[in-house]
């Protein structure tokens, strides 16, 4: 019979065993919730480039092949600046690019194609801008890494890259896709 006063434990070999259980659940699950947020990444700069690049070929559609940011600026004057591009793209604007409030009498009437503005970039030593860097000359755009941009853009081209050197699992640049 057990003695009222003493009390019930774990013995150090049930520890050892609920410990060592532990540490063989947590070998298999850490690395496959790490790859899980490689992928999302990934899936974030591809979703973004499909978003962006899409919102760049309805607005050359609806401004007679005129990609945004260039020629005209969002105020209707001779332009070709970052903000214009972003202007363009986020605000009503009219056949030629000048951007305003909608107005079907002047013709403001296109857009907005990113409903939420430029998205953040997502990955390497830009993450989290929304800057865009503009590239006229190269055909596609180059990355210049350490300026900040997130993004870079040729007005003349409509094309559009995540401004980064960073590869993924597979050792593609996130700039490629």
């Amino acid at each position: 019979m057990l003695n009222p006063k003493s009390k019930r434990a774990f013995s150090l070999v049930e520890l050892v065993i609920v410990i060592v259980i532990i540490g063989i659940i947590a070998a298999i699950a850490v690395p496959r919730i790490s790859r899980g947020a490689k992928g999302a990444t990934q899936s974030a700069v591809r979703g973004d480039m499909a978003g962006m690049r899409a919102a760049i070929d309805l607005y050359a559609a609806e401004h007679n092949g005129t990609f945004p940011g260039k020629n005209k600026a969002a105020d209707g004057t001779a332009g070709g600046a970052a903000a214009d591009f972003v202007d363009q793209l986020t605000k009503f604007s009219d056949v030629t690019g000048k951007t305003g409030a909608y107005n079907a009498s002047t013709g403001i009437i296109y857009g907005p194609y990113l409903r939420n503005g430029m998205p953040p970039l997502p990955i390497g030593a830009n993450a989290g801008s929304t800057d865009v860097l503009f590239d006229s000359t190269n055909s596609p755009p180059a990355v210049v890494e350490g300026g900040g941009e997130g993004w870079v853009y040729n007005p003349n081209t409509g094309e559009i890259r995540a401004n980064t050197l960073a590869t993924d699992e597979a050792g593609d640049n996130y700039s490629d896709y």
